[in-house]
């Protein structure tokens, strides 16, 4: 264990972590580009499927992250409501 600024403990990931969390990092980069995909360039999707699928994106992201909705929100909900925008020409 190391310590913080503050004295407190701190757990450091080991390698093994560090990887873990990497591929999980990349299995939802990957998740999340196919359902960006999907709703660009399915030209039958509606906006509920579309917008059914970004929730059941948002859940399976913070099931692999519990705790980071605030991530999700700052990185992936504004990617999410642009591409609505273009693809359903949403105000």
């Amino acid at each position: 264990m190391d310590l913080d600024e503050s004295g407190k403990d701190v757990v450091v990931p080991g390698p093994e972590e560090m990887a873990e969390e990497q591929k999980l990092i990349r299995r939802l980069q990957i998740m999340m580009n196919m359902v960006m995909q999907v709703i660009a360039q399915d030209a039958s999707l509606t906006v509920d499927e579309a917008s059914q699928m970004i929730a059941d994106s948002r859940k399976a992201a913070l099931t692999m992250f519990p705790g980071k909705e605030l991530a999700y929100d700052l990185i992936w909900r504004p990617r999410f409501q642009r591409l609505m925008r273009e693809r359903f020409r949403m105000m």
